[in-house]
């Protein structure tokens, strides 16, 4: 067994781990499997760094042309079979038509068109769902016709696999890989598949909104009389959208290109930009309702929409009028700055499914700790921490990531579901203060907050999710519910779900203030305490034991009222601070 647990070290084969475990079928059997569930692993995460290299591709790529052919190179690469191809939607005729292919040879095959629900292809489109089949001419599921059959046919193709490329609703065409020979397609392929054509989508969507904003520029250019200034309307908007830049450079460009200042507000009317000085405290975004630009008191206000979706306003002033070829300009602006916005919003999607995939691997120990940690460093660059802080929101936590403050947010490394929680990993804090920032958040959003930690990137960071996980649970059998905290606020209830428990800092968050009190003022409020408790809670028969008045008692209780707070005799605190007290005696007499 133990020249087994060796060669599974060294990375060995399967065979050499079979001829070493020789007549031991059971050793044999779990050698095998240990070996198996470390080559997937590593499948896993070859599949997931080839996934990141294709989205850099793609983010660089500005040829639409140049996009098609990349993405179906490395869907053939990727999934290994003899061909791919890419088949875009035409809404006009309800079909779609071949646009790229990789490692076809038949011209047939290169100029087919797919009518919806005709074979595999058309049932791709038409339900908007993958399908794939080890041999497609014999498989009646799908409606053969003679065109689709003949260019199959001609092209040799047998195995076939297709996938729906989807933005939100909106159907872009379908991402096909197939083999000459007959082979199945796995579980793992298929969702591989499915992943490049979500990536594939978006691109492709977002070059066409690209060049849709460049041909509108374009007939700008031509309508506006100042043929200079319309070029460089046109050169500063297209520049910001290639570029990938954000809303504030949008608001930048037009207050420099007309001389005004510029707000942009959300649909809530928050500021997500401003440029230039603003001449009015009163900004009135709520009288814009269409595309079109307004006057408005001495502002001028032009609904961001998208889909028929209000994403804010462009709001405008510090001039008295604007030619109707600066008002298109505005309008343009506008278009340019809800193109932009929804590239944030595609972005942010994006980079939340990738974090939450990074979370569920991190969180149930699988991968090399080595890798995930090189996938947060692409995930949030300059954010990789020794050591991090665990909250486990619990309930309806939909609104928890939209309601966090500013300086909570940025503390944020990881966030996403998991095993039904919103789990936050959050960097250059304490468990502490980060459930007194949560507390907020948990009464707004009715969520109860568990927070652990810090703990170190890898197996501690898994054992401090365990102990939060116990931790909210314990929270809301105990009535605890919309708020956050530590295991210490519990008190006992939450040394008993703790996996370790660190004693010293356990009773200064319940007894510290009255400690610190006893040791810079030479007073004995610890004492009054044991007495106090010791005579079920009487003054009386405190100052009794203490051979003191009962006034001088209650003076101290009061002073203690007034450190650990009025609710300190409350059955549940009170307990809590009478374990403390006990344990505070221990400390002191090791």
């Amino acid at each position: 067994m133990r020249e087994l647990l060796r060669l599974l070290a060294e990375d060995a084969s399967g065979s050499e781990l079979a001829r070493v475990a020789g007549e031991d079928a059971v050793a044999r059997d779990l050698a095998l499997r240990i070996r198996a569930g470390i080559d997937a692993s590593k499948k896993r995460e070859a599949e997931l760094s080839a996934l990141v290299e294709v989205a850099r591709e793609l983010a660089s790529a500005r040829d639409p042309s140049g996009v098609l052919d990349t993405i179906v190179h490395r869907a053939r690469t990727l999934i290994g079979t003899d061909v791919a191809y890419l088949t875009l939607y035409d809404e006009a005729q309800d079909d779609t038509y071949m646009r790229a292919t990789d490692g076809s040879v038949s011209a047939a095959f290169q100029q087919l068109r797919v009518p919806s629900g005709d074979g595999l292809g058309g049932l791709v489109a038409s339900t908007r769902r993958p399908y794939w089949t080890t041999d497609y001419p014999s498989d009646q599921r799908f409606r053969h016709t003679g065109p689709i059959d003949h260019a199959v046919g001609d092209e040799g193709l047998v195995a076939i696999c297709g996938t729906p490329l989807l933005v939100d609703e909106e159907f872009v065409g379908v991402l096909f890989a197939s083999n000459r020979t007959a082979r199945p397609f796995s579980r793992e392929e298929v969702l591989l598949l499915g992943s490049l054509a979500a990536l594939a989508a978006v691109t492709i969507l977002q070059l066409r909104a690209a060049a849709s904003t460049a041909a509108a520029l374009d007939q700008l250019s031509v309508a506006h009389a100042g043929v200079e200034h319309a070029a460089a309307a046109h050169d500063r908007f297209a520049g910001i959208v290639l570029s990938g830049g954000d809303v504030d450079a949008v608001a930048a460009a037009l207050a420099e290109l007309l001389g005004v200042w510029v707000v942009l507000v959300d649909a809530a009317g928050h500021e997500l930009a401003v440029s230039g000085r603003v001449s009015t405290t009163v900004v009135p975004w709520q009288e814009s309702e269409s595309g079109r630009l307004t006057r408005s008191g001495d502002c001028w206000v032009v609904a961001v929409t998208a889909k028929r979706e209000r994403l804010g306003a462009l709001v405008i002033g510090g001039v008295d009028e604007l030619s109707a070829a600066d008002q298109r300009i505005v309008e343009r602006a506008a278009v340019v700055t809800a193109l932009v916005l929804l590239f944030r919003r595609q972005a942010a999607e994006q980079s939340l499914r990738a974090q939450a995939d990074l979370l569920t691997d991190v969180l149930s120990g699988a991968g090399d700790l080595s890798a995930l940690t090189e996938r947060l460093r692409l995930l949030a660059p300059g954010r990789v921490h020794d050591r991090l802080v665990v909250a486990v929101c619990r309930g309806d936590h939909t609104g928890v990531l939209a309601r966090l403050s500013a300086p909570l947010a940025d503390k944020v490394v990881l966030s996403g579901a998991y095993g039904g929680d919103l789990v936050l990993l959050l960097a250059r804090t304490d468990a502490v203060t980060a459930a007194r920032g949560l507390s907020e958040v948990a009464k707004r959003c009715g969520v109860t907050v568990a927070v652990t930690g810090p703990a170190k990137w890898g197996e501690p960071l898994v054992d401090a999710h365990r102990q939060a996980s116990r931790l909210a649970g314990t929270m809301l059998r105990l009535g605890r519910c919309n708020e956050s905290g530590t295991p210490d606020d519990l008190g006992v209830a939450g040394l008993i779900g703790a996996a370790e428990v660190d004693v010293a800092a356990h009773v200064q968050h319940l007894i510290g203030a009255v400690i610190a009190y006893d040791a810079q003022r030479g007073t004995d409020l610890l004492g009054t305490l044991h007495a106090y408790f010791a005579a079920g809670q009487s003054p009386t028969r405190a100052a009794n034991e203490l051979h003191i008045h009962p006034n001088t008692v209650q003076q101290r209780l009061d002073r203690v009222s007034a450190l650990l707070g009025a609710d300190w005799q409350t059955p549940e605190r009170g307990l809590n601070i009478q374990v403390a007290l006990r344990l505070h005696q221990a400390i002191r007499a090791q």
